[in-house]
């Protein structure tokens, strides 16, 4: 809940209030894009599903066809995005405070880094001990089992060494981003995968049940009513459709660029197809299984990728920068975008003063239980 509650107070800071339901939110809370990084939790995502499946951790499931379009029509304007440059990593930025009108105490401060995982031991490690205490390893498998925590923490820094350094202000910069985030964990994949086999491979049949039993247990005590092998569709409402009629009337292309714009739709086509086909498997009841399919998935969505990239260069190569300026303006006036910076500082609709003027600072609680 907690991290639901971050992603959609960063993710909807351009905006004024998050409406719930649009589609550049995923099924089961948090978004694709949340300023300008891409899958901010990829490294708990990855591990979640791998470790305790999708009945615990759903998200990694949720990231799909609709990220790639929210990267070709981005959702936050230039205003929004150059607000959240001083956040970056290596600037020494934090995130804006959220205050309460009753009182102007401002959160304690986080860095957009923590958007992007963590690289801390104890969070790379986290299901280690639990791992020991469950199945009581003899000597060679608790080896196994630290040589599983070292590649562990190897692979949490890879993810987040792809935190952007820099803005992506354009489509081609944003599917740049969120290729090298892919790749990223796809390559963190293959870090974990060798040591977790070893690991696995050196369990007997009665340790392996009490790993698949401290599975299930900890997807009880989540308490959700999801399903462990998530869905292979996600809902594709109206919204979401290709822009047309928008791009003819803003972009205005000359029928020489009419002829790439086709081929970008037809790539964009393509990649959801592509990634339709991939869907989570029904088999996958063992965490080098459900690596096994996580892996699959990234290379689904690298293909996805790969196939709208270089149509998109393309096409945006074509146009003048009145053009491309109109074209990356698309996504933030479709869905009434505004710099983060200004939102903050407006009248609260009347209708949410109430809230605000009583209870607590929600955005403050949220920053203590990151921190803590």
């Amino acid at each position: 809940m907690v991290r639901a509650a971050i992603t959609t107070a960063a993710a909807g800071a351009a905006f004024g209030s998050y409406r719930g339901g649009a589609w550049w939110g995923h099924p089961h809370g948090g978004f694709g894009w949340v300023g300008p990084v891409f899958w901010p939790y990829a490294y708990y995502d990855l591990y979640g599903y791998a470790w305790w499946g999708g009945g615990y951790d759903p998200y990694f499931w949720d990231y799909g066809y609709g990220d790639i379009y929210g990267g070709l029509f981005g959702l936050y304007d230039y205003d929004a995005l150059s607000g959240y440059a001083d956040y970056l990593p290596g600037r020494g930025g934090s995130m804006p405070p959220t205050t309460s009108n009753n009182s102007r105490r401002s959160a304690p401060a986080t860095t957009l880094a923590d958007m992007c995982g963590s690289d801390r031991g104890d969070i790379a490690g986290f299901p280690i001990e639990q791992f020991r205490t469950a199945i009581q390893p003899n000597d060679s498998q608790s080896a196994a089992l630290d040589e599983l925590a070292s590649a562990s923490q190897k692979a949490s820094e890879t993810i987040l060494n792809s935190c952007p350094r820099d803005v992506p202000l354009t489509a081609p910069s944003r599917l740049g981003a969120m290729q090298q985030r892919v790749e990223a964990m796809r390559t963190a994949v293959g870090i974990l995968q060798p040591a977790l086999d070893k690991f696995y491979g050196l369990l007997s049949d009665d340790q392996k049940a009490k790993v698949t039993a401290l599975a299930a247990s900890q997807r009880r005590a989540r308490s959700e009513n999801t399903s462990d092998t998530g869905t292979c569709t996600t809902p594709q409402p109206a919204a979401i459709g290709w822009p047309s009629d928008i791009i003819e009337r803003q972009v205005r292309p000359t029928d020489a660029q009419r002829a790439s714009l086709d081929a970008l739709r037809d790539a964009a086509t393509k990649a959801e197809e592509t990634l339709k086909s991939s869907c989570p498997p029904t088999d996958a009841r063992t965490p080098p299984a459900r690596l096994a399919a996580i892996e699959a998935r990234l290379d689904t969505m690298l293909q996805a990728i790969g196939t709208v990239r270089p149509a998109l260069d393309s096409f945006y190569g074509s146009l003048t920068d009145e053009q491309k300026a109109a074209f990356d303006a698309i996504g933030p006036e479709r869905n009434g975008g505004r710099s983060a910076m200004a939102a903050s500082n407006d009248e609260p609709p009347r209708r949410h003063q109430r809230r605000r003027h009583h209870g607590p600072n929600v955005g403050g609680m949220i920053f203590r239980m990151m921190g803590l």
